[in-house]
């Protein structure tokens, strides 16, 4: 995962496919998580319901020129974009698609083209979707970036700083909000989606679609408000995975398995946007990992595999440029930031206690299987609701937040502006540093795959 502090928000790059997330609030939705990421750039090792695969088009025409597009079809795909849609379809290829959809608009429907042709599975054609088209801003529509900026100074500054607040007029002198309206737009289609493919069915669907419309699709899936627009990121040709399955009382649970992903066009992680970069990354395995036990505060080292994992760590960031890294105090996250930055040599490494996984007190060492009979009630809370759990001698999850935040805001004031860090923590504080990130909750911890 990485995050950098941009012109006004935030940005987020989670798990091994790396993008920017969310704020707002969330009330208690979320289910487990299932196994640990690798670091491979698109695959999902948990059997969940439904697994819903977002991708953006390709690089555009419009793209490419620095013009606005909008809903208007005035653009196509370029060689790019569809050498995009193709690597796309090659990443994908061991998941089994169930269904496609996609924006009727071209440069949407010509990526689900070459990616379900590239695919070769047995989904060969996109069923076109009205509420998967791109946000409508049919006032600057072709225009330059630039000359948006001559021609509406205050709705550009809007646009970029609070976009749920920009309000344009249309060709008939109505006028409209245009972020709003989208995510009404978003709400219909995961709606109509869930009805179509009921979260208690096992399904692997397919979205093609465009850059704001994706983003309001993840925001609504999430529970997320509007406002937190500018904290995600969605570049042309990458792939998001979330999970979905029924929730209590007839909701849903969603789990983000991974956003923004890219690995399949050849770049570990997007171009870098303005502010310093921070990369966080979980320790590798460790033989209580393994085994299925608490790990908490006990020191445990990395096994094999571990080894091997922070090894696929290094190769994959070997050309990032990293400048500082910091650690958990405890062996598993050292040993697997000594690993990675064999490719860097001479990084300085910080170890930090800010960074300490959750102290499970009594729990630590069990399996999950004794702690069922000791504290049947506490598990079940932590699985149902960990905000309100207080670990038997140990920590809650309110506790790891507070120091892991503070610990994490501390890292980032410190690195100067073009300056990127790495940083190697664990399980619950990375749930809790991105649950944070993304405006989530304490109680969404498992909201979040690591």
């Amino acid at each position: 995962m990485g995050w950098e502090t941009g012109r006004l928000k935030r940005t987020l790059v989670l798990g091994q496919v790396w993008g920017d997330c969310p704020a707002g609030t969330s009330p208690q939705r979320f289910g487990r998580p299932g196994c640990s990421h690798t670091m491979a750039p698109v695959v999902v090792t948990v059997a969940v319901p439904v697994r819903l695969l977002l991708v953006r088009h390709g690089l555009s025409s419009f793209n490419l020129e620095h013009r606005i597009q909008g809903r208007d079809d005035l653009s196509d795909l370029t060689e790019e974009g569809v050498e995009q849609a193709r690597r796309a379809g090659e990443a994908l290829k061991d998941v089994r698609l169930d269904a496609a959809y996609s924006s009727p608009l071209r440069r949407a429907r010509d990526t689900a083209r070459a990616l379900l042709a590239a695919h070769a599975g047995g989904v060969r054609e996109a069923i076109l979707e009205d509420d998967l088209q791109e946000i409508d801003l049919e006032p600057w529509s072709g225009l330059l970036r630039s000359e948006l900026r001559q021609h509406d100074p205050e709705g550009e500054r809007r646009w970029l700083d609070q976009p749920e607040t920009l309000e344009l007029e249309r060709g008939d002198g109505r006028r409209y909000r245009p972020l709003p309206e989208l995510m009404e737009q978003a709400g219909r289609f995961v709606d109509q989606l869930l009805r179509r493919h009921d979260p208690a069915a096992d399904a692997t669907v397919l979205v093609v679609a465009h850059n704001a419309i994706l983003r309001c699709l993840l925001l609504q899936l999430l529970g997320l408000e509007a406002s937190g627009f500018r904290r995600l990121r969605v570049d042309n040709g990458s792939i998001s995975v979330l999970n979905i399955a029924p929730g209590p009382d007839g909701g849903r649970v969603v789990q983000i398995e991974s956003l923004n992903g890219i690995a399949h066009l050849g770049l570990p992680l997007p171009p870098r946007g303005a502010g310093p970069r921070l990369l966080l990354v979980r320790h590798g395995e460790t033989d209580w990992n393994r085994q299925g036990r608490f790990q908490g505060q006990i020191d445990i080292p990395l096994n094999g595999n571990g080894r091997s994992q922070a090894a696929a760590a290094r190769e994959f960031l070997a050309v990032v440029p990293i400048d500082r890294a910091y650690t958990s105090a405890m062996a598993r996250p050292r040993q697997t930031a000594e690993v990675i930055l064999g490719a860097h040599p001479g990084v300085p490494l910080t170890s930090t206690t800010g960074l300490l996984e959750i102290g499970h007190g009594l729990w630590e060492g069990r399996l999950e299987s004794e702690i069922a009979e000791g504290w049947p009630q506490l598990l079940a809370d932590w699985k149902r609701a960990p905000e309100t759990v207080q670990m038997p001698g140990g920590e809650t999850i309110h506790d790891v937040w507070q120091r892991s935040l503070r610990t994490w805001e501390r890292i980032a004031a410190g690195l100067d502006e073009r300056e990127t860090a790495l940083v190697v923590a664990h399980d619950a504080v990375n749930k809790a540093i991105l649950c944070a990130l993304l405006g989530l909750s304490a109680g969404d911890i498992w909201a979040v795959k690591q």
